[in-house]
């Protein structure tokens, strides 16, 4: 290229912008006019939604969203089902343990025109906001002194910014009504399973080479367009009916047709709904196994096949526990004996099952104490179905956010990533058992300041009016309802008030933080009984992570280096999406219809939506709510999610500061305001260098990319994703 044709390139460009600015402001206003719709359709849903004959499948067709929706912002609509028979099958629900039911809260009677609570006054200094760690005595800080101001009246709400609409999350009922949400599941904890699962034989393919490996040995295989007919005739060709589970190690066959789709979700249902050879079917039952049928996820789905009454075979994909970063099949399967290998001396009875979700509940339940008299030996109870509806639709996972311009400069001086190293198992130590008492503003405010700060630091989640500082210049520390959709966000502008929910970890950093305290109001609040239920868990797989990592420093073999590196990314898996199955979401199944003749929609199943459909065959999707899950426990994954946002901002590390022999404080808030470009669950990513020592210890933050270099701030997750990419490879060129 010569400069005349860069210099006509860039008046090109110019046209381009000239074309698009006027679309991007037409854009924002349909957008602004969208989530104003959005928003009085929600309220509208929540107002519905307290009618005593209201229905979920009734307000989510007029609405036209899902009954999901509907049951998030109303939880009490929430079916409540029977109890589905006990599975026989290689992956069988567990058992259901029997508890005694446990009495509501009794009734706190609020006085009419009591205010909130303002915490802010006694807030104690940064330091004091650290949860509880290995080897440490789980207090909370001493109380500060009496405050003439600690108790205020409510505060005016700031307007948001405009253009905005704050999505309204769901409240506790006042009075009695609430109260009745405090009780225990009757017949239902969570109980140590009494038989050991079921091994299936398991082989690794990859669809590009068509390489195939299993315990039988290795073969290529002719698998032309790896179409699901293509893949289980040239498997089972060669590898025995005892093979039930394949996994993918590359290829992806089911994006094959994603061109011809808006969404890989289309792509992905397409292929699984594909034609079959003679003799197979879709599964639609094994036993009473309630993960029969397929699941359209766009990248990692799971179809599930069956030929006769006997053979059954599921072909999932190997990313549901790690990138395999280009390893061959061999290296993979390597990953899973070594990742096999290092959990056997932890748990007696391991068995890698489909997916880390399903693996790191079957070893939780392992862990339940069974020894008579212990606490807990009858089983962790389960929270009623109120409370639980309470937590789905307030408690968000891990942060992703993407701080554009004009918040940071077009342009940045670097990029760099840190990123949290099987951060989980830092705030495993203390998780709320129980029935939890509910807090309201009244009953918060006759509290001692001691008592207050003991309920802060207990495992608890709050509904809070928040008020930021005016002089805020940061990042935002506690999260809000997105506008118009069901994510979140985190306000950070100065002087803006807003109401929500959040663990007792943010709100201590919230509190605590070391730039400047926010203004918090208690308005409602669960409080648990402290208890470590995963505690012996997540120390198991910590050892674990800690062996297979070594073992990758120091093996002399290049693939056995490689594939313990990839089992210790599994074990974390195990544990990020352990921990998530306890949050039970309302479970969503899928399937297909052939068309009829002429092409006429066949009838879809009871409470089903019409999902796609081709010229062949429809898809649907069914809410079937929350079941009697033995194992939902939504206040351990809430109280998790929430430890680990606040430790995104501001944490002690294992490594010391010389001078003082205290802790080194890092996360986010350690770095220069307008600095931070994204977070990404555990990661952060910064235009300021990072100089934070890696202990090797879980939490610690490890330096992953680094381009101490000018760069163009990322506006869109693509940019994003591929300075991510430059960033590693960068730091990787540097070692080299």
């Amino acid at each position: 290229m010569d400069s005349k044709a860069y210099s006509g390139g860039l008046a090109e460009l110019r046209e381009l912008r000239d074309e698009i600015k006027p679309l991007l402001r037409d854009l924002a206003k349909l957008q602004s006019d969208l989530d104003k719709l959005q928003t009085r359709r929600d309220r509208r849903i929540v107002e519905l939604g307290a009618y005593e004959k209201a229905k979920a499948d009734r307000l989510a067709t007029s609405a036209g969203v899902s009954v999901i929706d509907v049951v998030a912002l109303v939880p009490s609509l929430g079916p409540q089902g029977a109890p589905p028979e006990p599975a026989e099958t290689s992956e069988p629900d567990h058992a259901e343990g029997l508890s005694a039911p446990q009495s509501a809260v009794q009734p706190v009677e609020e006085p009419a025109g009591t205010p909130a609570p303002d915490l802010r006054a006694t807030a104690q200094p940064a330091a004091a906001a650290e949860a509880p760690g290995p080897n440490t005595e789980e207090k909370a800080p001493p109380a500060a002194e009496p405050s003439a101001d600690r108790v205020t009246a409510a505060s005016p709400a700031v307007a948001t910014p405009a253009g905005e609409q704050e999505r309204v999350l769901p409240s506790i009922p006042a009075g009695a009504d609430g109260d009745r949400w405090f009780y225990a599941e009757p017949d239902l904890a969570s109980q140590r399973p009494n038989f050991k699962q079921a091994v299936r034989g398991t082989a690794f393919l990859d669809t590009t080479t068509g390489v195939l490996v299993w315990q039988g040995g290795t073969l290529r295989l002719d698998l032309g367009r790896a179409s699901v007919a293509e893949i289980l005739t040239a498997v089972y060709a060669v590898a025995p009916a005892a093979v039930e589970r394949i996994y993918i190690t590359a290829g992806d066959p089911w994006h094959q047709t994603s061109d011809r789709h808006d969404f890989l979700k289309d792509a992905v249902a397409e292929w699984l709904n594909g034609p079959l050879p003679e003799g197979w079917t879709v599964e639609s039952s094994r036993g009473r196994d309630r993960q029969a049928g397929h699941l359209v996820h766009p990248r990692n789905p799971v179809g599930r096949w069956q030929r006769g009454a006997d053979q059954h075979t599921e072909i999932r994909s190997v990313g549901e526990w790690f990138d395999p970063e280009g390893a061959d099949p061999a290296t993979v399967r390597a990953a899973f004996v070594e990742l096999w290998k290092s959990l056997r001396p932890h748990f007696e009875d391991v068995v890698l099952m489909g997916s880390p979700s399903q693996t790191g509940r079957d070893l939780w339940s392992r862990t339940i104490p069974t020894k008579a008299g212990a606490k807990w030996a009858d089983g962790f109870p389960v929270m009623s179905q109120e409370i639980r509806g309470l937590l789905h639709a307030t408690a968000g996972q891990g942060r992703t956010e993407l701080i554009t311009p004009p918040r940071v400069p077009e342009r940045v001086p670097g990029w760099y990533e840190v990123d949290r190293t099987f951060a989980y198992a830092k705030h495993t130590w203390a998780s709320g058992v129980g029935v939890p008492q509910r807090i309201t503003a009244a009953r918060f405010a006759a509290m001692t300041e001691k008592e207050q700060n003991n309920a802060l630091f207990a495992p608890s989640h709050w509904q809070v009016r928040v008020t930021i500082p005016k002089d805020w210049n940061h990042v935002g520390l506690l999260p809000a309802p997105a506008p118009g959709e069901r994510s979140w966000h985190y306000p950070y502008e100065g002087g803006r008030t807003f109401t929500t929910w959040a663990g007792g970890a943010e709100i201590n950093l919230a509190l605590r933080n070391p730039i400047a305290p926010w203004r918090i109001e208690i308005l409602d609040g669960l409080l648990w009984e402290s208890g470590d239920p995963l505690k012996s868990w997540s120390t198991k797989l910590r050892e674990a992570w800690q062996s297979l990592r070594a073992a990758a420093e120091l093996h002399g073999e290049e693939q056995q280096k490689q594939a313990c590196r990839l089992a210790s990314r599994a074990v974390r898996s195990i544990l990020l999406y352990g921990i998530g199955t306890f949050a039970q979401r309302p479970r969503i199944t899928t399937g297909s219809l052939e068309l009829g003749a002429g092409g006429a929609v066949p009838d879809l199943p009871d409470g089903a939506r019409l999902t796609g459909i081709t010229d062949t065959y429809v898809t649907w999707e069914r809410n079937q709510g929350f079941a009697r899950d033995q194992y939902a426990h939504p206040e351990w994954a809430a109280g998790v999610w929430s430890a680990a946002r606040a430790a995104l901002l501001s944490v002690s590390t294992s490594s010391k500061d010389p001078a003082t022999g205290r802790p080194v404080k890092a996360g986010a808030l350690h770095l220069p305001a307008g600095s931070i470009l994204a977070f990404r669950t555990d990661a952060i990513y910064t235009s300021a260098p990072v100089d934070w020592e890696y202990g090797g210890e879980p939490g610690d933050y490890l330096l992953k990319g680094r381009m101490p270099w000018e760069q163009t701030t990322p506006r869109t997750d693509e940019e994003f994703y591929y300075l991510q990419g430059l960033g590693r490879q960068a730091l990787e060129a540097e070692g080299m």
